[in-house]
């Protein structure tokens, strides 16, 4: 009827009215809307410069629901198992349990998010809670605000990148530790209990940065490094930055670009590691933690014999 919503008859109106070449203006007075809802209604609905009238019915349907959703339905029984389910788990990780109901309940949401009042009214508990929680969701930079459309309250959201940020963050720590657990096993020596474990360390966290950053072959600095590592074993000498540079046919930059890639991730060019030689060289030798010395003692013993 005039003034409700448009029916799928409606849209095969439109089509075929659109079809005869009608205007906008024209089609609004048949059917006794206003030009701009048919408009609105063409363009939202449209591809390839195409009206279809059953895909806008399917998706008026579905943006119905979605208001419905978010205006205030209580989920159903089978939603509200899984956010509690889920809420337990975070809070088992050591997330407080408020804010781990919190962020499930945002984590399950619309794309639009959740105001205070919704998450108030979802988990029935007070605004101070809730205000609680959002504080500490936003201090991990787990949830972003933004402007309600539809009013002056702000919605809250998971945005869909958040666990890239997260992931980042957590990454550049890791790589921190690995770096200056390695420094303390050279400053202690591999040999001693303090120096192995300060290695163990190092190398658990070196490879979990790596992993967790899953860019070690996708940066051009990373294949380098790897470059770099093959071309002073099948050298078998110390090379200058230079010589490596000229060997491998790059710029200076580049090589030198490599090298202090793999100074500041070291895992870059296990098991080997990188220390600097006479002249302005760069040695390539086996990293001592990764053999024992009794592992090391028989290897010796091994070549010696048979040489």
């Amino acid at each position: 009827m005039p003034g409700g919503r448009l029916t799928l008859e409606d849209r095969r109106r439109i089509a075929g009215w659109l079809a005869d070449g009608l205007g906008y203006a024209e089609i609004g007075r048949r059917l006794g809307r206003p030009t701009s809802t048919v408009s609105r209604e063409v363009a939202r609905n449209s591809a390839s410069g195409e009206y279809r009238p059953a895909h806008a019915q399917e998706a008026a349907g579905h943006r119905a629901r979605r208001r419905r959703r978010a205006s205030g339905g209580e989920p159903p029984e089978v939603v509200r198992g899984f956010v509690a389910e889920f809420a337990a788990l975070l809070a088992a990780t050591g997330l407080p349990r408020m804010t781990a109901r919190v962020f499930t309940c945002l984590l399950t949401a619309e794309g639009g998010g959740l105001t205070s009042a919704d998450l108030v009214r979802l988990l029935r508990v007070s605004p101070a809670s809730v205000s609680k929680s959002i504080g500490a969701l936003e201090a991990m930079d787990l949830v972003a605000r933004r402007p309600d459309p539809g009013g002056r309250r702000e919605r809250y959201r998971i945005d869909d990148d958040v666990w890239l940020r997260a992931w980042q963050a957590d990454t550049g720590a890791h790589g921190r530790l690995a770096v200056a657990a390695q420094q303390g096993s050279e400053l202690f020596g591999p040999d001693t209990a303090a120096g192995a474990r300060l290695a163990r360390m190092g190398r658990f966290f070196g490879g979990l940065s790596e992993q967790m950053s899953g860019s070690t072959v996708a940066e051009a600095a990373g294949y380098d490094a790897l470059t770099v590592v093959a071309a002073l074993g099948h050298a078998g000498r110390p090379l200058t930055p230079d010589e490596l540079a000229a060997a491998l046919g790059w710029p200076g930059e580049r090589a030198r670009a490599a090298l202090e890639a793999i100074r500041q991730r070291p895992a870059l060019a296990d098991p080997f590691a990188l220390r600097d030689g006479e002249s302005g060289t760069v040695v390539l030798t086996p990293r001592p933690d990764r053999l024992s010395p009794v592992q090391r003692a028989a290897l010796e013993k091994r070549s010696a014999g048979l040489a």
